[in-house]
């Protein structure tokens, strides 16, 4: 029986596009068992795919902050226990940073096991050469490639498949009703991101909400700092039919999503986690590729904008009210 670990830490996009990985190695290899380390705030969102086994904390992020602590050495001890109380057939790191490929370097191998990873940088990602020292083979494939397509190669070329299916994210939907989240079918604003330039006009959200009020569809608006609850509330205070969430967790993010009946999203980790669920969404690019992180696999979604362009109004409009058709 196959035993494998995948290394793929953060951040949530990231994740979020490996998850086919599992997929792929159960439809050719059924009886492998495949654990994941992950940072500790994806644990919850890498236990609803149903091909993983067992995920393993891994808490840099917050190690970083008091690094000489006794408290954070005692957790460090505990990680590498759980880390190495198996020995894999197959680790791979399908993200070449240092940080995964010293977790890869921490795990136990069979005597025939190998760490798999990626031998060169592909366009637009991030790539750390010195994370190949930590490999016992080192996997070419194209340069110019999407991230999802990227790990399932990877891993593909390791355990002799091709890569000839969809991706299938393999993620459940969290139980639960909790108060925030309304009975009726809603459609979620993912307007928040990490940089300036990745937003998309305020007045072009308060458009396609009024357009999905005219479909029957209420609006939920949430948000991960200040800045996004400030715009958040400000997107309210123009659309009768949208509502302010209060903070959520990654899990409460993963219910929300899976339950959603439409999104709307710039380039950030929630908008590919609905793509991941399928959900009917548009994904919104401004002034970055899309071909690297876009869903494609999907007639439910439809991703707009690229370098040096921002998807109008009228097109996100038209795209929006194409979809609409399809559930309506």
């Amino acid at each position: 029986m196959m035993r494998i670990l995948i290394v793929r830490v953060s951040s949530l996009g990231d994740v979020v596009h490996n998850m086919p990985v599992l997929a792929d190695i159960h439809r050719h290899y059924p009886d492998a068992i495949i654990d994941w380390v992950v940072e500790e705030s994806y644990v919850g969102l890498v236990r609803l795919n149903k091909h993983v086994n067992e995920v393993i904390p891994f808490a840099l992020r917050r190690w970083k902050k008091n690094i000489f602590s006794s408290s954070v050495r005692k957790e460090f001890s505990l990680f590498l226990n759980q880390l190495r109380s198996r020995s894999y057939d197959y680790v791979f790191d399908t993200q070449g940073l240092i940080k995964t490929g010293l977790v890869m370097g921490f795990a136990n191998t069979t005597k025939k096991g190998k760490k798999i990873g990626l031998a060169h940088k592909t366009d637009g990602s991030g790539y750390e050469p010195l994370s190949r020292i930590f490999h016992d083979k080192s996997i070419s494939v194209e340069k110019h490639i999407h991230v999802v397509q990227r790990g399932r190669e990877i891993v593909a070329q390791a355990l002799g498949y091709t890569v000839d299916t969809p991706p299938d994210f393999g993620l459940t939907v969290p139980d639960g009703h909790p108060d925030w989240l309304p009975s009726e079918p809603y459609a979620v604003f993912f307007h928040g991101t990490s940089r300036d330039s990745k937003k998309w006009p305020r007045q072009n959200w308060i458009e396609i909400g009024q357009l999905l009020e005219k479909s029957g569809l209420g609006i939920l608006l949430p948000w991960g700092s200040v800045q996004e609850f400030d715009e958040a509330t400000s997107l309210a205070a123009s659309l009768p039919n949208a509502k302010v969430l209060p903070r959520l967790s990654i899990m409460d993010a993963a219910l929300l999503t899976g339950k959603a009946s439409f999104v709307v999203g710039v380039d950030t980790g929630l908008s590919h986690l609905a793509a991941a669920y399928d959900k009917p969404t548009v994904q919104i690019y401004c002034n970055i590729p899309r071909w690297r992180t876009c869903a494609d696999w999907s007639d439910n979604i439809v991703s707009l904008g690229g370098p040096d362009e921002v998807p109008t109004l009228a097109e996100v409009k038209t795209t929006v009210e194409t979809l609409l058709s399809k559930i309506q």
